[in-house]
């Protein structure tokens, strides 16, 4: 995986102009991120009781709109101004976030790798 494997789940030029270019300090956000997300993902299931899944939903998308997870945020955010009780309507909800998360991982791994290579080109 490498930056052409970049799905555009991450706005990497937000992200660097966040981070002023560091790239240990972008390392060190995404590396956040990634323990926030698991975190709070373990509530973000649709037989989590509603107030919690909630503020997952809430707390993961001030952390998505910090990386320029702009997609990510939306999904948070529209799951949390649509919050309801029923578990099958919840699960409609969370599945963008599911999906969104899946894909910003993905920007990350793909980051990653593009560092390592830069690297051993170096």
């Amino acid at each position: 995986m490498a930056r052409r494997d970049l799905t555009g789940a991450i706005n990497f030029a937000h992200l660097d102009a966040y981070t002023a270019g560091d790239c240990a300090l972008t390392e060190e956000v995404l590396a956040l991120f990634e323990e926030q997300a698991s975190l709070w993902m373990r509530l973000l299931t649709p037989e989590a009781p509603a107030d919690s899944w909630r503020d997952a939903a809430h707390t993961l998308k001030g952390a998505a709109l910090g990386i320029g997870a702009d997609a990510l945020a939306r999904a948070c955010s529209d799951a949390e101004q649509n919050a309801v009780t029923a578990t099958a309507t919840r699960a409609a909800l969370l599945d963008p976030i599911h999906a969104g998360l899946n894909a910003v991982l993905a920007d990350i791994a793909a980051w990653r790798h593009q560092v390592a290579l830069d690297g051993l080109r170096g």
